[in-house]
């Protein structure tokens, strides 16, 4: 019987620390894995960076755009402009044009 109460008292004993790390476990576990944890805030700030750009490109169209808009308005009408928009959109060319057909893989630049 004296080797039952002690593996009792020793099992007694051994309780509280183990719920002690079951806790810290948790909360560690919960510190890189949780929805406010280590993984969550890198994949947060990656989706932040991926914004930014995608913001800092709208802002560049929106540029691009205002100004091509401006160049239309009647108080300053672009007149080359008005003809490059005009043939694009009637897929026109005029007589005087030169035109030069670059192949699928040729570019000016």
């Amino acid at each position: 019987m004296t080797w039952t109460r002690a593996l009792r008292r020793r099992i007694r004993a051994a309780i509280p620390p183990l719920i002690f790390l079951l806790i810290a476990g948790y909360f560690a576990w919960n510190a890189t894995q949780g929805t406010l944890g280590l993984k969550a805030y890198a994949q947060r700030e990656q989706d932040l960076k991926t914004a930014q750009l995608g913001l800092a490109h709208a802002q560049q169209e929106l540029t691009e755009w205002e100004r091509r808009v401006a160049a239309l308005r009647a108080s300053h009408l672009d007149p080359d402009l008005l003809d490059e928009r005009a043939r694009a959109m009637l897929n026109l060319a005029s007589p005087e044009d030169v035109i030069i057909p670059f192949g699928p893989r040729e570019r000016l630049y």
